[in-house]
C-alpha cells in the first residue's frame, strides 16, 4: 500500500487536513511534482518558479519531500500508488485540464483520489445564498495540527532551477523570499507593530509597502492558511478590544479581505470561463490588443510618470499595493483601450502572489466586462498627487523627471520637452472620456440588464449573509455589520 499525498498550493504541514487524513492511512509518501507544461504557460515566469523553490526547500526541512519533473500521472506510477491525497486546488484552465487527467488515471487504476477544502472555496456550488456564512463556518473551525511522516523508500529527488526548465531570465532583485519562517515573521509584525496604519495607508505605494501583511505570496501557494491568518487576526483583536489607536478598524480590514480573497476565487471556481471570456457577453471585442501600448505600459515607458512608477516598481519587486494594481489594469483597458487579457498576462506574470481566481476576477472587474461592477476609470494624474503627494515614490522610479517641479512631476507636458522620457502615450483626460463613452454604449437596452442580473444572482455577494457580516471568534467582541458589496474597491492583495 502506497498512500500519496500530492502537495499543490499548500505548501506546508499545520492546518494541512490531506495531510492529517494521508498519515492517518500510513504508510504514506508526500509528493511534490515539477510540471514543465506548467511553467512554460504565458501567465507564469521564473520569479514566481523562484518563489515557489524557495518555499519547497523550506518545507522539505519538516517532511521528506519526494520531487519528480514532469507528469504527476507519471511520478504515481512511479511511486505505485495505491491512495491518493491532496487538497482541492482553484487554479487556471491548465490545472484543471490536469487534474481531469489525474482523475481519470486514477479510476482506470481503481485508485481512491481523496479531496479536500482549504479554504472558504466550495465546489460545485449550487447558489451564493449562505455562501458566507458557510466560508465563515469553515474559517472558525480548529486548525489542524502538524503530522509527521516516515522517510520513503524512493529518492527524494531535487529541485530545478528557472534554466532547468527553460524559463525566461526575469530578475526581481528586491522579490520577497519563499518559506513558512518568512510568513509567519510578516504575519507576527504585520499583526503587532506593522498592521497599526493598515486602513489609511495600504492605498499608498509609499506607507503601503510597510503597513500592508505582504502575505499575499504566502497564501497563493498555501504556505499558510487564510484559517491560520483570520484566527490569529481574531486572537489580536481581542487583545487591543476597546482602545482608540487604529488597531481595530485595520484588522477588521484585513480580515474583510480575507473573506473577499475566498469570494473572488469562488466565482473562478464557479465559472473557468472567467480567465478567457469576458463575463458579460456584450463587451467581447470591444477592445483590440495594440502592441505598442502593450509594450510601453508593460515597460514603464508610457509617458505618464505615476503609471510608470508603478510598473517599474512592480516588476523589481514582484508586489504593489492594491490600489495601484487597479490603476495600473484600469489604465491599460481604459486609457489605452488594452483587451483585459493581454495586459493581465502581463500583471500576472510580474505578480509573485499570481493567484488565478482573484487575478482574474480582478482584471475583469477593473475593465468594466463583468455588466455589474461600478465602472471606475481612474486618473493616472490625480492619483499620483493623492498618493504620492512629495512625489518621493515618482521621483525614485522615474528619476528622467526626478528634477521637475512638484507642480509639473505628474503632468511632465507641462514642463515642455523631458529628453530620456517619452512623451504621454495618450492623453489622459480625452482617452478616459472616450472609453467612458464606449463602456456606457454598451451598457443600454433590456438584453444587456436581463444578462447583468444574471451574473449578479450567480456571482455577486449578499449584502445581508451573515458571512460577510462577521460573527465575532471567541474572544470578539460583537461589532455593527459593514455593507461590502460588489461596488467595494477591494484588493487585489492583502
Amino acid at each position: 500500500m502506497t498512500n500519496v499525498l500530492w502537495f499543490k498550493r499548500d505548501l506546508r504541514i499545520t492546518d494541512h487536513v490531506a495531510l492529517a487524513a494521508a498519515a492517518e492511512a500510513a504508510p504514506a509518501v508526500a509528493l511534490y511534482v515539477v510540471e514543465p507544461h506548467y511553467w512554460a504557460l504565458p501567465d507564469t515566469s521564473a520569479r514566481q518558479w523562484e518563489f515557489t523553490r524557495e518555499c519547497l526547500e523550506d518545507l522539505s526541512h519538516h517532511i521528506p519531500l519526494v520531487i519528480r519533473t514532469g507528469r504527476v500521472t507519471d511520478a504515481l506510477e512511479e511511486l505505485g500508488a495505491t491512495a491518493l491525497y491532496s487538497h482541492e486546488e482553484t487554479g487556471n484552465a491548465w490545472t484543471f485540464s490536469r487534474d481531469l487527467a489525474v482523475k481519470d488515471w486514477c479510476a482506470a487504476r481503481g485508485v481512491p483520489w481523496r479531496e479536500f477544502p482549504q479554504s472558504g472555496v466550495v465546489r460545485r456550488l449550487k447558489g451564493r445564498d449562505g455562501w458566507a456564512a458557510r466560508r465563515e463556518h469553515y474559517v472558525r473551525q480548529p486548525q489542524i495540527p502538524p503530522v509527521a511522516l516516515k522517510p520513503p523508500a524512493h529518492s527524494l529527488g531535487s529541485l530545478p532551477t528557472s534554466a532547468d526548465l527553460g524559463l525566461a531570465p526575469d530578475p526581481c532583485p528586491d522579490r520577497q523570499r519563499g518559506g513558512r519562517g518568512e510568513a509567519l515573521s510578516l504575519l507576527g509584525s504585520f499583526l503587532t507593530d506593522r498592521g497599526q496604519t493598515y486602513r489609511k495607508a495600504m492605498s499608498s505605494p509609499v506607507e503601503g509597502e510597510w503597513a500592508c501583511s505582504r502575505l499575499s505570496p504566502y497564501l497563493a501557494l498555501g504556505v499558510i492558511s487564510g484559517r491560520e491568518a483570520a484566527q490569529a487576526a481574531a486572537a489580536r483583536k481581542a487583545e487591543v478590544a476597546g482602545t482608540r489607536d487604529g488597531w481595530i478598524g485595520s484588522l477588521n480590514s484585513f480580515t474583510s479581505r480575507l473573506a473577499w480573497r475566498d469570494h473572488f476565487m469562488q466565482k473562478l471556481e464557479d465559472e473557468p470561463r472567467i480567465e478567457t471570456h469576458c463575463l458579460h457577453r456584450a463587451y467581447e471585442g470591444m477592445r483590440g490588443t495594440d502592441e505598442v501600448r502593450l509594450k510601453a505600459w508593460a515597460d514603464g515607458q508610457t509617458g505618464i510618470p505615476f503609471v510608470d512608477a508603478c510598473m517599474r516598481y512592480l516588476t523589481h519587486t514582484g508586489w504593489i499595493n492594491f490600489r495601484m494594481r487597479s490603476m495600473l489594469q484600469a489604465v491599460a483597458s481604459y486609457h489605452l483601450w488594452l483587451d483585459w487579457r493581454s495586459s493581465g498576462m502581463v500583471l500576472a506574470r510580474r505578480f509573485t502572489d499570481y493567484e488565478p481566481g482573484i487575478h482574474w476576477s480582478q482584471a475583469q472587474m477593473q475593465s468594466g466586462t463583468t455588466g455589474m461592477n461600478t465602472v471606475r476609470i481612474y486618473n493616472p494624474v490625480k492619483q499620483g498627487k493623492d498618493q504620492d503627494q512629495t512625489g518621493a515614490f515618482t521621483r525614485r522610479w522615474v528619476p528622467e523627471i526626478a528634477h521637475l517641479s512638484d507642480a509639473d512631476l505628474q503632468e511632465p507636458w507641462r514642463a515642455g520637452s523631458t529628453p530620456g522620457y517619452p512623451e504621454a502615450i495618450v492623453d489622459v483626460t480625452t482617452a478616459a472620456r472616450e472609453a467612458r463613452e464606449r463602456i456606457f454604449a454598451v451598457r443600454k437596452g433590456t438584453a444587456f440588464r436581463q444578462e447583468a442580473n444574471a451574473i449578479v444572482k450567480k456571482h455577486a455577494s449578499r449584502k445581508k449573509d451573515r458571512g460577510f457580516q462577521r460573527d465575532p471568534m471567541p474572544g470578539e467582541k460583537r461589532r455593527r455589520p459593514s455593507k461590502p458589496d460588489d461596488k467595494t474597491q477591494l484588493s487585489f492583495d492583502l
